[in-house]
């Protein structure tokens, strides 16, 4: 073998070495965490914070925590058409959150993030009593998720880490000014890995 060779092969492990991320821990007691481990929704930051299993457990059935923390359910709803245009928020790749405090916000991504509106708490009011789903959600931590962009007719409710995950794929692919031509399939692959689950 060659120098050159083996100078090449140690440069490329290297840079394997250091591209591989490094793994997630909860942010409670530091431990790592498996991929799909639960989220606690932190009402004081208004962050997601991941979780381990023994962790989870304390928050359970509204555990421990002081109502700071709240564990993210797991649910998710496919639902029939709802008219969010009544909402007034003038996108299409938007999710709503009913806060414990009765006030709803609405969210969609940018490249810097996620952009926030507050929606007028009585038209909400008007769509869940014509979507019975909508009232049945956990404040704060299920969210209302549509994608109307392109003709698309996607409608979910989805735990708010998916939300937060839907933000971090549209950040990802963000090219330029515009987004460049990258974000939809990358929003649409999204879209086709969620599945309903009780």
């Amino acid at each position: 073998m060659t120098t050159d060779g083996a100078l090449a092969r140690l440069i490329r492990s290297s840079a394997e070495r250091t591209a591989e991320p490094e793994a997630e821990r909860c942010d409670l007691c530091a431990a790592p965490v498996l991929d799909g481990h639960p989220h606690l929704y932190d009402t004081a930051d208004d962050q997601v914070c991941c979780v381990c299993g023994p962790c989870s457990v304390l928050f359970a059935d509204g555990g421990t925590g002081d109502g700071r923390y709240r564990l993210v359910p797991r649910r998710r709803i496919r639902l029939d058409r709802v008219d969010t245009d009544v909402l007034g928020v003038p996108v299409g790749l938007v999710f709503f959150v009913p806060r414990a405090d009765g006030t709803v916000t609405a969210e969609g991504p940018s490249p810097a993030g996620a952009m926030r509106w507050e929606i007028d708490a009585d038209a909400w009011q008007r769509l869940a009593a014509a979507c019975p789903e909508l009232a049945a959600m956990e404040p704060d931590v299920e969210a209302l998720l549509v994608n109307t962009v392109h003709g698309n007719d996607h409608h979910w409710i989805v735990p708010v880490d998916d939300c937060y995950r839907m933000i971090a794929v549209v950040r990802r692919e963000w090219r330029g000014l515009s987004g460049g031509g990258r974000i939809w399939p990358a929003v649409e692959q999204f879209f086709d890995g969620l599945t309903e689950r009780p």
